[in-house]
């Protein structure tokens, strides 16, 4: 019933999330426990006894493992079983506090960006061309690792909606100016 609630959903994710990343965390941190409980037994006891347990200092890794589990509780709900569609959320609260800190990566003053930016036209090698697109587009280095000829017209890039971030059908191209 899993794959059946996954396939369903994997319509809305780009290239039928073949990648893997939505189901990948619920197979590793979950199924490992749950997989042969029935789904209307399911309990928040026994999410909290999976291995998401210990993961509590991995504040991402847990919740990207309890929203697919929401979707699937959800899903046996739509089909008619009994579940408590509360089990994810009360599994939350078994799990206690997060004491992860989230810690800010070290990023470059905004003023220093534009001395920066200048350095790199000192040399030629392939990351600082790389950094000179993405620097004034602010772009994402999955679109310039998958850069084609075809995106650039002019003195304007455009980033197709298929390698940006976001839902299918939902993201539309993004054109941006190149200040080279």
């Amino acid at each position: 019933m899993l794959l059946n609630a996954f396939k369903n959903l994997k319509a809305e994710f780009k290239n039928d999330s073949k990648d893997g990343n939505w189901f990948s965390t619920l197979q590793l941190y979950i199924l490992l426990k749950l997989d042969f409980i029935p789904v209307s037994e399911i309990t928040q006891t026994e999410i909290h006894n999976t291995p998401c347990s210990y993961l509590v200092i991995k504040v991402a890794i847990t919740e990207k493992a309890l929203i697919p589990l929401n979707f699937y509780l959800k899903h046996a709900d739509v089909l008619g079983l009994d579940v408590d569609l509360q089990t994810t959320a009360k599994a939350r609260a078994l799990l206690g506090k997060q004491r992860h800190k989230v810690k800010n990566t070290p990023a470059m003053d905004w003023r220093n960006i534009s001395a920066f930016y200048q350095t790199l036209w000192e040399t030629t090698s392939i990351t600082h061309l790389a950094l000179h697109l993405l620097i004034p587009t602010s772009a994402h280095t999955n679109l310039l690792r998958h850069i084609c000829e075809e995106q650039i017209d002019g003195d304007t890039w455009t980033f197709p909606a298929n390698t940006m971030k976001g839902r299918r059908d939902a993201t539309e191209d993004f054109h941006t100016l190149l200040l080279l």
